[in-house]
């Protein structure tokens, strides 16, 4: 005699996957306007690898390849803070975490008129953000203005 009716283990078995969805560490990255540090430490959630750090006039730019194969670059200010994160690859990274306390002015920005899918330009008070692509070739990078180092071209953060 079966212990589990089929009823019964189909609802078992959603919401054993519902638990261990709920309980697997999330993927992470450096957030923007936050501490170097986090770069280390979100890293290691991701399971994700730090390819290289480089030291730039000006900056210090650590590449990230993602599980995806997406390699993330975080641009540090002398300061120790991320002024911008860059991406590029087959999958776009979690932007929720990306920016951090930045993400709400992404979602409430309003899009140009002639926006498209494949492009996205946006500038929400300090924050820049753009985008484009199309699927398993995405590009971007987020910025804070006034974070930017003196001396340093945005042209050169991707």
């Amino acid at each position: 005699m079966p212990i589990f009716r089929s009823d019964e283990f189909k609802v078992f078995a959603i919401a054993a996957a519902v638990l261990i969805a709920a309980a697997a560490p999330r993927v992470a990255r450096a957030t923007l306007g936050e501490p170097e540090i986090t770069v280390q430490t979100d890293v290691a959630k991701a399971h994700a690898s730090i390819k290289s750090s480089q030291d730039r006039e000006g900056y210090r730019v650590h590449e990230v390849t993602l599980p995806s194969g997406t390699v993330m670059r975080e641009f540090v200010a002398p300061n120790g803070k991320v002024f911008a994160v860059s991406w590029q690859g087959p999958t776009r990274p979690d932007l929720r975490q990306a920016l951090g306390q930045y993400f709400d002015s992404y979602i409430s920005a309003p899009r140009a008129k002639f926006a498209d899918r494949r492009h996205v330009q946006i500038q929400q008070g300090d924050l820049i953000i753009q985008s484009s692509g199309h699927m398993r070739a995405l590009t971007g990078r987020a910025y804070l203005v006034s974070a930017v180092p003196s001396g340093v071209n945005v042209g050169d953060l991707h």
